[in-house]
C-alpha cells in the first residue's frame, strides 16, 4: 500500500492549464478535443471539479482557483489562480464563464469579485442556481435557501 501511495505521489501532478490533478499535463479533461472551449466552469477546488464532472451536465473546460477569498484566513486574490483564469478567458476565446462556487459567504464574495474582474471582457458570466433541491421538502429548508429559491423563480412551464 505504501508503494502505491508513493507511485501516485510521484505520478500525479497539477494540470498547468486548469489546476486539476492527473498523471498527465495537460490533464485528460483539458486534452479532450470534444470539450466545448467556449465554456469555462470556475470552481474552488479539484473536488468541486469532479463533483460537476460526475453530474455529467457540463461539457466545457474547467479552472480550479485553489480556494476562495477569505479575509479572516488571509486569502486574497493573489493567493488564488485568478490571473491565470483571466488570461485563459482572453487567450482561449471563452464566451461564458460559469461561476461554480459554493453558496457560502466566502464563495459568493469570490464570485462577485470574479464577476467584476470579468466585466468588459465580452463574456457572459453565469452561476449555478440556488434554491430547493430536487426531492426537497419546504419544511426542512432553512430561510436562506427558501429566499434564494424565491429570488430565482421562473415561469412554470
Amino acid at each position: 500500500m505504501i508503494r502505491t501511495l508513493e507511485t501516485c505521489r510521484a505520478q500525479v501532478r497539477r494540470c498547468s492549464l486548469c489546476g486539476n490533478l492527473d498523471a498527465t499535463d495537460p490533464c485528460a479533461i483539458c486534452s479532450d478535443g470534444s470539450r466545448d472551449g467556449a465554456s469555462l466552469c470556475v470552481v474552488e477546488e479539484v473536488e468541486d471539479l469532479w463533483a460537476v464532472e460526475r453530474a455529467g451536465f457540463f461539457r466545457g473546460r474547467y479552472h480550479v482557483l485553489g480556494g476562495r477569498l477569505s479575509a479572516l484566513d488571509g486569502i486574497g486574490p493573489d493567493e488564488l489562480r485568478i490571473g491565470e483564469m483571466l488570461a485563459r478567458v482572453q487567450a482561449e476565446g471563452v464566451q461564458e464563464v460559469v461561476l461554480g462556487l459554493g453558496a457560502t459567504v466566502e464563495g459568493q464574495t469570490t464570485a462577485h469579485y470574479l464577476a467584476e474582474r470579468l466585466q468588459g471582457l465580452g463574456v457572459a458570466v453565469t452561476g449555478f442556481g440556488r434554491g430547493v433541491p430536487v426531492g426537497g421538502e419546504l419544511n426542512f429548508l432553512d430561510e436562506g435557501t427558501l429566499a434564494a429559491a424565491y429570488r430565482a423563480r421562473r415561469p412554470f412551464a
